[in-house]
């Protein structure tokens, strides 16, 4: 299943991960055209196989694992059993990266540790993700991902208010512990070209979660001060967030005082009143402007209410249901969802990439040709032949 289009075409990944962020990270790479061996537990295989409901077909598939493992291969070894680690380290000779999320030293006592695998392949680019980091004071504790938006401050910032710290619906330290880990192994194969060895990419649910923090990392940081959780609605800039209708709520993003100005002329208010003249009186008479605002859309249903902010120019959009997601045509215009044929379930929808590519004359040479997520041990024979065959 190697694809012959996608800038990492010519990229081999054998992927030891499992849960979520080491496949997120993999699974990007194979968006990107690179071949990804996913090696499993005999048995079981991910752990994310059996999370769930939902699942679906017979035998039952988990659709969190799809989530994370289109573009890949299936083979179960056991790394404790001397033939299965003696094929795994053949696979090793010929991948350009290898990604694992086990807990620090795990590999070491396998046998299977950073320095054995670049001493037979000095080309090999390895991706290591752990929960807190591999070294400091507690280098080596268990991650797992709303413990890791809690520990890293995340959890405070999200909520109705400071009293109710919420995490983000999606496993988010996760997802971006995978896609740093991705951008590392990009930036370390480009280095490779420049010095012919391969590097070792460090990354963790925790860095990843405090490399997001932004402009709230820097509030306190440089400016003094605690960001904490206030619901929908920004915290340095205003009116910024979800606004109450007659029917239901729009969310507005007015970023600059002229679009402060194109909202209160379009809506019959006061742009210099007390309290609400500019950005920063309005951040502080926050309850005011809310109050202010929400009067003004108070006769206004959603949809006439969105078609008319469209039309003043003001940022603005619904709050849309999953299903209403993937069913909205933009959606699909951005080749969001992708088709795939899975061996048992038949046609599937997924999840898309989010990123597409054009060639300089502004045809599109983005990959279409997405498989499915693997059944455990699916290649397994295809794999052996591989190995078996001359380079």
């Amino acid at each position: 299943m190697a694809p012959d289009r996608g800038p990492l075409a010519d990229v081999v990944v054998v992927d030891l991960s499992r849960a979520l962020a080491g496949p997120h990270a993999t699974q990007m790479l194979g968006d990107l055209g690179a071949r990804v061996i996913k090696v499993e537990a005999p048995g079981h295989g991910d752990d994310s196989r059996g999370w769930g409901p939902p699942f679906v077909g017979e035998p039952r598939q988990s659709t969190y694992f799809m989530s994370a493992n289109r573009n890949k291969e299936s083979i179960a070894l056991d790394l404790k059993a001397e033939a299965d680690r003696t094929l795994l380290l053949e696979l090793v000779d010929r991948a350009d990266v290898l990604v694992e999320n086990f807990r620090t030293g795990v590999l070491e006592r396998l046998g299977l540790g950073v320095a054995e695998l670049q001493q037979r392949n000095p080309r090999l680019v390895v991706l290591s993700i752990t929960g807190f980091g591999h070294d400091g004071p507690e280098g080596g504790r268990a991650g797992y991902d709303q413990i890791a938006q809690g520990e890293a401050g995340l959890m405070s910032l999200t909520g109705s208010g400071p009293e109710d710290p919420q995490k983000v619906g999606v496993p988010v330290a996760d997802l971006l512990a995978g896609m740093y880990g991705a951008y590392g192994v990009v930036a370390a194969l480009h280095e490779r070209h420049r010095t012919g060895r391969g590097s070792v990419v460090r990354t963790s649910l925790l860095a990843a979660t405090v490399g997001v923090h932004a402009f709230q990392g820097t509030r306190w940081t440089v400016g003094g001060q605690v960001g904490r959780a206030q619901g929908n609605h920004h915290p340095a800039i205003a009116p910024y967030g979800l606004f109450h209708c007659r029917d239901g709520a729009v969310q507005i993003a007015v970023g600059s005082e002229g679009l402060w100005r194109r909202l209160c002329d379009g809506f019959g208010l006061d742009p210099a009143a007390d309290g609400l003249a500019t950005n920063a009186e309005r951040v502080a008479h926050h309850p005011q402007l809310v109050a202010t605002v929400e009067a003004a859309f108070a006769d206004h249903d959603a949809e006439p209410l969105l078609a008319r902010l469209s039309e003043l120019g003001i940022p603005a959009g619904k709050v849309r249901t999953l299903d209403e997601v993937y069913t909205w045509d933009q959606v699909a215009s951005q080749g969001l969802l992708v088709d795939v044929e899975h061996p048992t379930l038949g046609t599937l929808s997924l999840p898309g990439p989010p990123l597409r590519f054009f060639d300089p004359d502004g045809t599109e040479v983005t990959r279409r040709d997405h498989a499915a997520p693997p059944l455990l041990d699916q290649h397994a024979d295809d794999l052996r032949a591989w190995l078996e065959a001359p380079e």
